[in-house]
């Protein structure tokens, strides 16, 4: 009898363990899928947000964080962008450059990423509405929309930054074509002390071997027609 309930006490012991995974991924998934949801928006592939996901992921085991932590940053920032849901179209699709209205309106992706996060006691969403809010935050507190700087910015929105803005500058797009790497870097590097954490910079760059990889296997491809 006591074999018996043990047995069934493992068994029922797995199952609950096994339920947990298939949660834990499914969250995780709908995290990504929502974050790529952002992305079709303005980026009809969808890709960037896991080119940069794992950017991030690089550049934060570059810096010497806790595999934890950057797995979390991993699953995190696809959500960086998420309030680019409540941009209208007219200001997001704009092909030219924004007046200062429309960049007011722009700026405000930020806070309705926020607010579309929410507050939750999972750590998860608690980095991903951190990222959302301060991945436009400037080292030199010249950013949006709170005017941090150095290391007030929290660290996931200074590794995130890097990520976003190489990705974006090294992609092409159907309204642009891709940077040349050495222009991407030559910008990084200038933006040190400016724009990027600059001990970050350097890290990045030792990341690029990794970075070429994801970048031929999440290649963006665009309708022709």
């Amino acid at each position: 009898t006591h074999l018996s309930l043990y047995d069934q006490a493992r068994h029922l012991e797995h199952l609950v363990k096994q339920r947990t995974e298939e949660l834990n991924t499914t969250r995780l998934e709908i995290i990504r899928r929502l974050g790529r949801a952002a992305e079709y928006k303005d980026n009809e592939t969808g890709m960037h947000v896991i080119r940069m996901s794992w950017y991030s992921r690089f550049l934060a085991e570059e810096y010497g964080m806790e595999p934890e932590w950057c797995e979390l940053l991993f699953n995190a920032a696809p959500m960086h962008d998420i309030g680019k849901i409540g941009i209208p179209d007219r200001v997001l699709l704009k092909p030219g450059k924004l007046d200062a209205e429309e960049w007011h309106i722009m700026q405000k992706h930020v806070e309705f990423g926020g607010e579309i996060i929410g507050e939750h006691d999972s750590p998860l969403l608690q980095m991903a509405k951190e990222i959302a809010l301060a991945h436009h935050e400037k080292w030199n507190g010249k950013g949006y929309p709170n005017g941090l700087s150095g290391t007030d910015i929290p660290l996931t929105a200074r590794i995130v930054a890097i990520a976003d803005v190489y990705d974006a500058l090294s992609s092409e797009r159907p309204y642009k074509k891709a940077w040349p790497e050495a222009k991407v870097i030559a910008l990084l590097e200038e933006e040190a002390w400016q724009h990027f954490d600059p001990e970050l910079v350097p890290k990045f760059i030792n990341c690029l071997p990794k970075i070429h990889q994801i970048q031929q296997q999440y290649k963006d491809v665009f309708d022709e027609q």
